[in-house]
């Protein structure tokens, strides 16, 4: 509802948490905009080879498959379409339009990995922030 409450709240979290906000756009060039499709498979009774074949066909750009997850890459805009594709034989976790990271940042100090994901816990918690997109690549959780 007001962009100048929010923008100040978002600062005063960025300052709590050892942080700082740039201005507008700063950052943009560090994130590609793709449509990211997850397949969960978690027993593993998916055949890979179908998945990636199937996702292809329906216009995917990418699939990579890691331990009980499948992800479908698209262009931010057929999302939907490779979406409805792959949902006749599969079950769709999510499926959204997303920034994704070109690389990632590790943190190996303990204070800053908590104050991260207390960063992130308030500002996913704001009703005015909508998405938060990072580019922090969180430890395994041991």
């Amino acid at each position: 509802d007001n962009r100048n409450r929010t923008a100040a709240d978002v600062r005063a979290a960025f300052s709590k948490y050892g942080g700082n906000m740039g201005t507008t756009g700063c950052v943009s060039f560090m994130f590609d905009n793709k449509g990211i499709i997850i397949i969960e498979d978690e027993d593993g009774e998916l055949d890979e080879d179908e998945v990636t074949m199937d996702a292809l066909e329906a216009g995917a750009v990418d699939v990579t498959i890691e331990e009980g997850l499948i992800e479908i890459e698209t262009e931010p805009n057929e999302v939907g379409a490779v979406r409805e594709a792959l949902e006749v034989k599969y079950t769709i976790s999510s499926a959204q339009a997303s920034q994704v990271p070109q690389t990632t940042t590790v943190l190996t100090d303990e204070k800053a990995i908590a104050n991260m994901r207390k960063l992130l816990d308030v500002l996913e918690d704001h009703d005015d922030v909508q998405e938060v997109y990072h580019s922090w690549e969180e430890p395994d959780e041991d």
